[in-house]
């Protein structure tokens, strides 16, 4: 008994003497060995450190988002993201051995422009319970772009269809933005994006989709920086639906258009395309929209005062550059099918207002936007593969080359 109070009574003076040595003080007065004690508590703030810091602005997109703690175990965090007025939770987990919280995967890239709060309560090594709040904002950029895109959401196409995106500010950071917008399908088909300067950015598989196809397009444009100081807004997923496989080839030089449904042909028409001075475009070209009546002015597309028709009916838009398939009820009806009178527009035999039992009412009212017209046999040059939607006009090597990721 002796011995054992004898060695107790040494190892306290040995611990005494290691406390007369620690003389110096913390910033805040206390000693290195006040916060060491074992069993005293620490201040919640010590307890349970939160990253980034309280009241922190300006945290950029790729902050760490971390809680932890020294020792003891994590009971719960909540961590709650406010943004535009809304109030979203952000999914994460707590470490296996109960030190540390963090995000899942899909939530680490921090919102810009948004707020956040976390929640968290704690054990420490002594079943101590502790608990602190803390906010912290994220910076706001100055500029923002979006994309706007074809076709319209929950649509139904033609097999020729190409998502396009033209975006509303240049592009520096091509393959951030190429990598946030995600185009699939099912039946699955590789399908790979084509950069048409800073400013466009189509999708397309190597051979046209086929019919009863589901495409689904996610665009995570959200806060992804497309260019220094200019971030992205959209964050939504559309999705369309590929039609009956309908095709249609122009032969300029002999004034028809084959009209083919499945392979099968179902009629052959008579058109009058580009008169010898202003030819129509050779080349594959996708019907980018459609209007039963629409109005046509040469000043728009560099003909001056040539022409301007109030009331073109059927109209269906070829490319960006004014090139139309359309019906016309100026020209003879022995035009079609034997010349060639037009601007560079295809014209099929029509009555004024639109006839329904006409020519181009006939084509018309079984046509999709995303059907392929084929011109050929025209004394012009292709069209350009980011003239409309011409991009099937490119080898699928050269579209594969001008993806940013691929």
């Amino acid at each position: 008994m002796t011995r054992r109070a004898g060695a107790g009574l040494a190892a306290v003076a040995a611990w005494a003497g290691l406390l007369g040595g620690l003389t110096g003080c913390t910033e805040d007065g206390r000693s290195p060995v006040e916060i060491a004690l074992p069993g005293k508590p620490r201040s919640p703030d010590e307890a349970i450190r939160i990253t980034p810091e309280d009241k922190a602005k300006d945290v950029p997109a790729d902050g760490r988002l971390v809680v932890a703690v020294p020792e003891g175990r994590l009971e719960r965090v909540v961590v709650t993201k406010v943004e535009d007025a809304q109030e979203e939770g952000v999914p994460g987990s707590i470490a296996e051995d109960g030190l540390s919280w963090s995000p899942d995967p899909g939530s680490a890239r921090l919102a810009l422009a948004a707020k956040y709060t976390v929640d968290a309560v704690a054990l420490d090594g002594h079943d101590r319970r502790q608990a602190r709040h803390t906010t912290f904002t994220t910076f706001v950029p100055e500029e923002r772009f979006i994309g706007y895109f074809k076709p319209e959401n929950r649509s139904t196409v033609g097999t020729g269809m190409i998502v396009s995106f033209g975006f509303s500010h240049p592009i520096e950071r091509k393959v951030d933005v190429e990598r946030a917008i995600t185009v699939t399908s099912e039946p699955p088909v590789q399908v790979v994006g084509h950069w048409f300067g800073k400013e466009r950015l189509d999708f397309r598989p190597k051979e046209y989709w086929k019919p009863g196809t589901r495409v689904t397009v996610k665009v995570n444009l959200r806060d992804v920086e497309g260019a220094p100081g200019s971030y992205g807004i959209q964050d939504k997923t559309i999705s369309f639906t590929v039609g009956r496989s309908q095709t249609s080839l122009v032969d300029a030089a002999a004034h028809t258009m084959e009209v083919r449904r499945d392979g099968q042909l179902l009629s052959t028409v008579p058109i009058s395309a580009g008169s010898p001075k202003t030819t129509t475009y050779n080349g594959k070209m996708v019907v980018m929209e459609m209007f039963d009546v629409t109005r046509m002015n040469g000043q728009t597309v560099g003909f001056g005062g040539e022409y301007d028709i109030p009331d073109v009916p059927h109209a269906m838009r070829l490319t960006s550059s004014g090139t139309f398939l359309h019906g016309n009820y100026w020209l003879s009806p022995d035009t079609f099918g034997s010349s060639n009178m037009s601007h560079g527009c295809v014209g099929l035999r029509d009555d004024k207002g639109g006839g329904s039992d006409t020519p181009a009412g006939w084509f018309f009212d079984r046509t999709l936007v995303g059907d392929v017209v084929e011109v050929v046999n025209s004394q012009d040059k292709t069209v350009a593969p980011d003239n409309g939607l011409g991009g099937w006009n490119m080898s699928w090597a050269d579209w594969v080359a001008g993806s940013a990721v691929a």
